[in-house]
């Protein structure tokens, strides 16, 4: 084989044994660098396998009792505008994506990607909003207690249980609060790319009605470009009233 043609056998995920045994006694140093970057990978993606199935682990615990678990999660507790979202997911072991993972540990270009297959693998997705008016009323917190319970009831299968990312959730179901749960269970790991991809999604169409803001590019948080139009335009309709600097507008 040409160098070529090994490069393009090697870029597949699994190689048989006897392809790899062949090019193991191929003396070309090209061939051999080929083969180590194929080796090398091979182990990352074993190491990433063994990591997912680890994730399972709460979620194994409910479905040896033959129950249904959801995994929940938020995202934009931070931002000076918008809503908080969130994102209750249900999986069954069937599912098999191994880049799901903390949302925060994955690329937005991946995020994108996964949100659409997580959505066709999971058994159910269900998401809830609470916009600036009720995060101004109730305080962030409650505000993101009520989008979690709003999520959860919308779930069309029913949880017997729900994994939650180290919030507690205000719904009569037994719960797990697991701190860094995005990074210790798929399903709230899934849950957390949803969530996130969602606002993005949400925050990208407000910036067509706020323009100045630019909330594409800071999904609402405090960037100094924000403030600055924060300075300039004063607060728009989606600012929290609560928060500051925003709330020194209204005093």
């Amino acid at each position: 084989m040409t160098i070529g043609e090994i490069k393009k056998l090697l870029a597949k995920d699994a190689v048989s044994s006897e392809d790899l045994n062949i090019l193991k006694n191929d003396t070309r140093v090209g061939v051999q660098k080929l083969l180590l970057s194929y080796n090398n990978r091979q182990q990352k993606l074993a190491k990433k396998k063994a990591a997912f199935l680890k994730r399972f682990a709460y979620e194994k615990t409910f479905w040896a009792k033959s129950q249904i678990v959801a995994g929940v999660d938020e995202v934009g507790r931070g931002p000076l505008a918008g809503p908080v979202v969130t994102a209750a997911v249900v999986i069954d072991n069937s599912f098999d994506l191994i880049d799901v993972n903390d949302s925060k540990k994955i690329s937005a270009s991946r995020r994108l990607e996964l949100y659409p297959l997580i959505l066709e693998k999971a058994v159910d997705v269900a998401i809830g909003v609470k916009g600036p008016e009720i995060i101004d009323k109730v305080n962030i917190y409650e505000a993101d207690r009520l989008a979690m319970a709003a999520a959860v009831r919308d779930l069309y299968v029913k949880p017997d249980a729900l994994l939650v990312d180290a919030m507690q959730v205000p719904v009569n179901l037994p719960q797990i609060r697991l701190i860094k749960g995005d990074s210790k269970s798929n399903s709230i790991a899934a849950a957390s790319i949803v969530a996130k991809v969602f606002r993005d999604k949400l925050m990208a169409d407000y910036a067509r009605i706020y323009p100045e803001y630019h909330f594409d590019e800071n999904a609402g948080y405090g960037t100094q470009t924000h403030i600055q139009a924060l300075k300039k335009y004063g607060p728009c309709p989606i600012h929290r009233k609560t928060f500051a600097p925003v709330n020194s507008f209204y005093h």
